[in-house]
């Protein structure tokens, strides 16, 4: 079945505070990701590749860069002249948005999501990085019988609040949830990735705003685990969830393995992005460049390894960058070298300084910041 008949809803901002050094200035869907993406595009291009052609896309704050960066939603087929792309301010609460108070959010939308003449709805978060096909998981959801179908990954649960976690039986039903358990042990975490009818949404909000509940994992999922069908469908190949500087630095390091970045960007359905046209990459006589993604525009004459680099990056020679992450625009001049850093837009290392972090503590240069 084809996602015609799916409205689909995007948190930009959800999780915004476990990546506070990137969402300062930005939401956790503008976040640059993989050399020339920003997270809330794998959240996009899954849906449109299944045939959604209606999505709101919730914000709270911080929206400039989101907003330059979605534009008319041209790039994943979403300018039109019916449904299309719709940018949905929180305008019920003022605190509204965040992964908190997504039941908020969600009384904030409840117009647009009523008004909607698709009788599925399918949310999804920016902080979880897949693709997934939208198509197979509705034909799983209709299957099943199922109430409310979940994505969710086996494996250590991410270190974020409201994280389900579901026990299952045998033919995928969930048996038991929990809500962010303490625990050390591989689960069956859920990656924001929830499908369910308009109708049934409708009854389960309308209950929740008259019993005062704000957890929507809490209150909707978890409380209704015996009184509905709820289902998990586990996504397939590559697939994380960001929940610190840590697990962004290391989901970007893990798309130099090719199997990784071949799963993430199937052929067969594209993540797309907003283009910018650019000469290709430039690179010197005397540079080297191993295991490495290149974005398009950067001029590289120094030695380049195991390093994220996005568009219009310029390494001088004698500079050294491994194990790194380099935002668009940034500047790294002569001799000098980075080493598990992860620099944002537009900075400038002047000559001859050394910035070394560690795997598991990358060190972070804010935005157009001059060392």
């Amino acid at each position: 079945m084809t996602g015609k008949n799916i409205v689909g809803i995007v948190f930009s901002n959800a999780y915004d505070e476990c990546l506070s050094e990137l969402t300062g200035l930005r939401t956790m869907g503008s976040v640059p990701f993989a050399c020339r993406y920003r997270l809330i595009d794998f959240a996009l291009s899954n849906m449109v590749n299944s045939g959604i052609e209606k999505v709101g896309v919730v914000t709270k704050s911080n929206y400039q860069s989101l907003m330059d960066h979605l534009g008319t939603g041209k790039p994943w087929d979403l300018s039109r002249k019916t449904e299309g792309m719709f940018l949905l301010p929180p305008f019920s609460t003022a605190s509204s948005g965040s992964n908190g108070d997504k039941i908020a959010s969600l009384k904030g939308i409840m117009g647009f999501i009523s008004r909607s003449t698709e009788e599925y709805v399918l949310f999804s978060d920016c902080n979880s990085v897949l693709n997934i096909d939208i198509e197979e998981l509705m034909d799983y959801h209709m299957e099943k019988g199922s109430d409310v179908t979940i994505v969710y990954k086996n494996g250590k649960m991410p270190a974020l609040s409201n994280v389900i976690v579901m026990e299952m039986n045998d033919s995928g039903k969930a048996t038991k949830i929990a809500v962010s358990p303490v625990t050390e042990d591989n689960v069956n975490y859920s990656l924001n990735v929830v499908l369910m009818k308009k109708s049934l949404l409708e009854r389960l909000m309308h209950e929740a705003i008259s019993l005062n509940y704000n957890d929507f994992e809490a209150d909707i999922i978890q409380r209704n685990v015996n009184k509905l069908n709820i289902y998990g469908f586990e996504a397939k190949g590559y697939a994380t969830t960001i929940d610190s500087m840590q697990t962004y630095f290391k989901a970007n390091m893990e798309l130099l393995n090719p199997e990784n970045c071949d799963h993430l960007f199937d052929k067969e359905r594209p993540v797309y992005t907003k283009v910018r046209d650019d000469m290709p990459a430039i690179y010197g006589l005397g540079s080297n460049v191993k295991n490495s993604l290149i974005a398009d525009g950067c001029i590289i004459d120094g030695e380049v390894e195991n390093s994220i680099l996005f568009r219009g990056v310029r390494v001088e020679k004698g500079a050294v960058v491994k194990n790194s992450i380099v935002m668009q625009g940034t500047y790294v001049a002569q001799d000098s070298s980075l080493s598990y850093v992860v620099a944002d837009k537009s900075v400038v290392i002047t000559p001859g300084k050394t910035l070394s972090g560690a795997e598991n503590y990358p060190i972070y240069i804010g935005k157009a910041i001059v060392i």
